[in-house]
């Protein structure tokens, strides 16, 4: 079981261009993460960072350990909102919409921008 509670945290999002596949990013982000310290342990316990691969333009990959886009971001307005901010018109494809679009349906009460 994981507690409920976690220390608060920023959700931040990143667009770059690279010339690796979708496997080898994520293959990278899990080795930046574990030279910063992060220990895999539970499934959403707290950690000291979290990265992952959102899109990686029009990819589709289900592999072990790894699906893109993220099976889980439309659902995500604590990753949306960001992502909207710099990808509002980028096209989720799978789902076929934007990014500002699913980002605008989203439930944002929890969301806050830092300033």
């Amino acid at each position: 079981m994981v507690d409920d509670y976690q220390p608060r945290y920023l959700n931040q999002v990143a667009a770059v261009q690279t010339t690796l596949d979708a496997l080898q990013v994520v293959i990278e982000l899990l080795a930046i993460e574990s030279s910063l310290g992060r220990v895999r342990e539970k499934k959403n316990a707290s950690r000291t960072l979290d990265l992952d691969l959102l899109l990686h333009g029009d990819t589709v990959l289900e592999a072990t350990g790894v699906t893109v886009p993220h099976p889980r971001l439309h659902e995500r307005a604590f990753v949306l909102v960001p992502l909207a901010e710099i990808a509002a018109e980028v096209v989720h494809p799978i789902l076929g919409r934007t990014i500002s679009d699913l980002a605008d349906e989203s439930d944002c009460s929890g969301i806050r921008g830092i300033l």
